[in-house]
């Protein structure tokens, strides 16, 4: 390695142990440390792969079906599919049902309706290799059927039952595919859909008053107990549900700072890939730091496979190549 790469490598490396310092900094006040802006969406996957309320989400889509158990209801949520990175989708199948949901936070926008058809064609890929389909064969295949939606969480005051591809992107066109989405903003009163949209209205009112810091977490916590919203799961996932909240900040922290850093060395070596690949070498190293400090917390290795977007396997090995004097 001549000396121009080895001062690059020591001065990328010097970051890492920076942001690292500055974390732990920032832990020690734990007041003041800020939550992700989408930290209500982690609860939101964290929430609903629980079998008790995913069966209650799928009773609110269809309370018609009265017989449908728990053990009838199979997960194929897709892990890190989206390059926003924001773990906010889900997916399950009932019978011959394939339920596609995705929270859209509180900004409208139209192009939900791409990101719900990415997570079909994702899904069905998956399901298709998983059940070796043979998708050249004369025969026709077997598909459980799409439902997909859209929780809405916002303000906004036209709320349209439905939308769909050709009518946001190509109104008044011949469309050869089209997709509908159906839209979904509050629930009845007391439902699983209604509890959750009602935790994200007090964190975002916590978020206006205290900032995005962990008071603003534990504020919006006590919250929901105290007026029943969320509280058994609120109860039994307190600690997981305020540590995925600080840790996906964290992430996002430290993603910032090395892309920052990336990006300007680019600039004066005049590399126009500079930020792209600093972002993608931050990432990677923020997500091996968020993993080392998930399971110094005890985090299952299942949950932080969800936080962080790699695979267990992965992580594993990760942690196998950790330095012995930081396990």
């Amino acid at each position: 390695m001549n000396n121009e790469n080895w001062m690059k490598t020591e001065t990328q490396e010097n970051l890492v142990a920076e942001i690292a310092v500055e974390m732990e900094a920032k832990e020690s006040s734990s007041n003041q440390i800020k939550a992700k802006k989408t930290a209500k969406d982690s609860v939101f996957r964290d929430l609903f792969e629980n079998p008790t309320y995913l069966l209650q989400l799928y009773q609110v889509l269809h309370p018609e079906d009265t017989e449908v158990t728990e053990d009838q209801i199979s997960s194929v949520t897709i892990k890190n599919i989206l390059l926003d990175q924001m773990y906010n989708d889900l997916g399950f199948i009932v019978k011959q049902r394939l339920l596609l949901l995705v929270e859209a936070q509180s900004t409208w926008s139209r192009n939900i309706v791409i990101r719900a058809l990415l997570y079909l064609a994702n899904t069905w890929q998956e399901y298709i290799q998983e059940k070796k389909l043979n998708i050249y064969g004369s025969g026709g295949m077997i598909l459980p059927k799409p439902e997909l939606y859209v929780i809405y969480t916002g303000e906004r005051k036209e709320r349209p039952e439905w939308i769909s591809l050709s009518e946001e992107f190509f109104p008044g066109q011949k469309c050869f595919v089209d997709v509908k989405v159906r839209m979904l903003y509050d629930g009845k009163k007391g439902d699983i859909l209604n509890q959750y949209v009602t935790f994200t209205k007090i964190y975002n009112k916590q978020v206006n008053q205290y900032g995005r810091t962990k008071k603003a977490v534990l504020e919006t916590i006590r919250i929901c107990k105290n007026r029943d919203v969320l509280k058994e799961y609120l109860e039994n996932r307190e600690k997981e549900v305020v540590d995925i909240m600080m840790t996906l900040f964290d992430q996002e922290y430290a993603v910032e700072r090395y892309g920052d850093e990336k990006k300007a060395q680019g600039r004066a070596e005049g590399l126009a890939e500079g930020k792209a690949k600093g972002l993608e070498e931050g990432t990677i190293k923020a997500k091996r730091e968020m993993t080392y400090k998930l399971v110094d917390r005890k985090i299952p290795l299942e949950t932080i496979s969800d936080i962080v977007g790699m695979s267990v396997e992965v992580i594993k090995k990760w942690l196998a190549e950790r330095p012995v004097a930081a396990k």
